[in-house]
């Protein structure tokens, strides 16, 4: 059992059991329960439990003070009730959208640099195309360096945000990231020339193992999905290694289980399942083939930028290579040539759909992208997140893919993609049309102005217009609206000298980590309340107290910088955790010289730990405080 498991299952029996939790956060302090029904919760119990401080009711959550160990508390209620972050949705949503919010939420923080690698990637084709260089070329190599790198060791980026998502230690899932790219394990996925594979499973030959079990092993540069699961994995893993292992020696030896747990487990359990994906996709498109070319190339495109994304693509891989082996010409990928540009079609659509300034900033270098095959930037910065977009590109392209199986165009070459792939299409005299013939060419056009068309058209019909909050539209409703904003005021808590919050000489503080507010140097050794409130916290040492006034405000009053050190010694309460206080009523008192005297300074933090959930936090003007003057200002609609 984890260390607060017990105290977790009482406090999720005490509001009302699990099936009525709708959602739950934490703050540095409290848990915050969304509550079905706030009357099944018992407050005089959970007031009175141990290790619970007190409860609140502000702002539609209720809440349940537990003090500094929140996080592991809120852990544990998630282990027990399943509950989620109502920071994601107001809802539970389906497994299908789940999935889509983790791949999009998991690209969102590099879509930047994703889209400015792609237009790189774009304009090295295309200077390539126009015969400026080579693609042996000092020039070419250090660009495509620089625009492929990205989507080469896409499972490093994307292992770093799945680990925010998940809770992973960042520098873990970097490691689990690397891991899947590793030189000699990407080296054991590919079948060398000469080199007896170990054995077989499953029908799949196999080049080594692990502790004597086949080691099966995919390619996994450029995919997305199976680091996605590695770093959900490892959070399953991570929770069950704290649980067991002393909190003392954690730092070190949690990572270790997690890698050496998460790792084995992913290449033991993703390669075979990804290589049987692979290997089974392989036999029914040759099937499908066989039955029915334009069939086989309206399902290319339609599931093209699927495939892609779960890797799976890498299935027709072997069929294009053994019919340009066998025949110098291949049409097995015809198919899939128009989704990029039906892809690329619908970004221009949603120019006129969408007008975030945000989402606008990203379409513009997501299209000059997916003009050169790479859409990357458009799946998933703009398309993939709200669903339509992309189902419509993927409508689009198996039309485009329909004509070309109906054609049974041909492509000569394996060139470059987008706009510098029609070049593929012009004959070598190796099929059915003499060398140098357009034939291909003309109908594979003809194959992209179809998905181009049916793509725009499509997604002018069905996309609904977005508008930022903040522009010109959506600015003009506003001025129609009487937006009230609402002030606090807190008052002086202790006499002193007011200084800013920078000249804390704790850095935490001056830096605003805890939240926006002032310092003051006392000239007094009395704490009053600021507000009319609750004493949400008071430290057992007494050398700082938590408040949370009647609206909703939480200031934190921090007596001293290190004086936690003196154990309670030179302070002394005269409130309790919970006890409803009036502005003006004596907190704590202090021995200033004392305390000083013991090599500490003095300096009294007061800070708003609740400042996001405010327009703005204003201190006073005023160098000197006063007893009952206003030293802040909260600003909140």
């Amino acid at each position: 059992m984890g260390k607060y498991e017990s105290l977790a299952q009482k406090i999720v029996a005490e509001v009302g059991g699990k099936e009525n939790i709708n959602s739950l956060n934490h703050c540095i302090t409290r848990l915050r329960f969304k509550l079905k029904d706030e009357s099944k919760a018992h407050d005089d119990v959970l007031k009175k439990m141990d290790g619970v401080v007190t409860v609140m009711k502000s702002g539609g959550q209720y809440q349940v003070v537990i003090g500094n160990h929140v996080p592991a508390v809120y852990e544990e209620v998630l282990n027990i009730t399943g509950a989620f972050s109502d920071h994601d949705e107001t809802e539970k949503q389906n497994i299908f959208n789940t999935f889509i919010d983790i791949i999009s939420g998991c690209f969102q923080p590099f879509l930047g640099v994703l889209s400015g690698a792609g237009m790189i990637k774009g304009f090295n084709a295309l200077f390539l195309f126009f015969n400026l260089y080579t693609d042996k070329s000092g020039t070419y190599i250090t660009l495509n360096a620089i625009g492929d790198c990205i989507f080469y060791f896409m499972p490093i980026f994307v292992a770093l945000t799945a680990s925010r998502k998940f809770k992973v230690p960042e520098f873990t899932g970097l490691a689990l990231g690397a891991s899947l790219l590793y030189p000699a394990i990407q080296k054991s996925a590919i079948a060398i020339p000469g080199v007896k594979a170990t054995g077989k499973i499953f029908g799949i030959e196999y080049f080594t193992d692990f502790l004597g079990i086949p080691l099966i092993v995919d390619n996994y540069a450029s995919s997305v999905i199976p680091i996605i699961f590695i770093i959900w994995l490892a959070s399953k893993v991570q929770k069950l290694a704290k649980k067991i292992v002393p909190e003392l020696v954690a730092t070190f030896f949690v990572p270790t289980i997690v890698l050496l747990v998460t790792m084995p487990l992913a290449f033991l359990v993703i390669g075979p399942i990804f290589s049987l994906l692979t290997a089974g996709l392989s036999i029914g498109f040759n099937g499908l083939y066989a039955f029915s070319p334009i069939i086989f190339c309206t399902l290319v495109g339609i599931f093209w930028q699927c495939l892609v994304i779960f890797g799976l693509h890498w299935a027709l891989i072997p069929m294009v290579l053994a019919q340009f082996g066998e025949q110098g010409c291949s049409n097995i990928l015809s198919g899939m040539f128009s989704a990029s540009f039906a892809q690329t079609a619908v970004l221009v659509a949603l120019l006129f759909k969408i007008y975030k300034k945000k989402d606008r900033e990203l379409i513009a270098p997501a299209i000059i992208s997916g003009v050169a095959g790479v859409t990357e930037p458009a799946i998933y910065g703009i398309t993939l997140p709200r669903v339509k977009p992309f189902v419509i590109s993927c409508i689009a392209a198996g039309v485009g893919g329909a004509y070309a199986g109906l054609r049974d165009v041909t492509a000569y070459t394996m060139g470059g993609l987008g706009i510098f792939g029609f070049p593929n299409y012009i004959s070598n005299g190796l099929a059915k049309q003499p060398k140098g013939s357009i034939y291909d060419l003309i109908n594979m056009a003809i194959s992209v102005a179809l998905g181009i068309g049916v793509a725009f058209i499509l997604t002018m019909i069905f996309c609904e217009k977005e508008v930022d909050d903040d522009s010109t539209e959506s600015a003009a409703s506003n001025d129609e609206k009487n937006f009230k904003l609402s002030k606090e005021e807190i008052s002086v808590p202790i006499a002193g000298r007011i200084l800013k919050l920078s000249e804390a000489k704790d850095k935490a503080f001056a830096e605003g980590i805890m939240g926006k507010g002032v310092v003051i140097v006392p000239t007094s050794r009395e704490v009053v309340a600021p507000f009319d409130g609750t004493v949400m916290t008071l430290f057992p040492t007494k050398h700082a107290i938590g408040l949370i006034s009647d609206n909703g405000a939480e200031v934190l009053i921090h007596i001293g910088i290190d004086t936690v050190q003196l154990e309670g010694q030179y302070f002394e309460s005269h409130v309790v955790q919970g006890q409803t206080v009036k502005r003006g009523d004596r907190l704590i008192t202090f021995d200033v010289e004392a305390i000083e005297a013991e090599g500490f300074n003095t300096q009294i933090p007061i800070i708003v730990t609740n400042t996001d959930e405010y327009i703005d936090v204003i201190a006073t003007d005023q160098t000197q405080a006063k007893i009952g003057e206003m030293l802040l200002t909260l600003i909140s609609e």
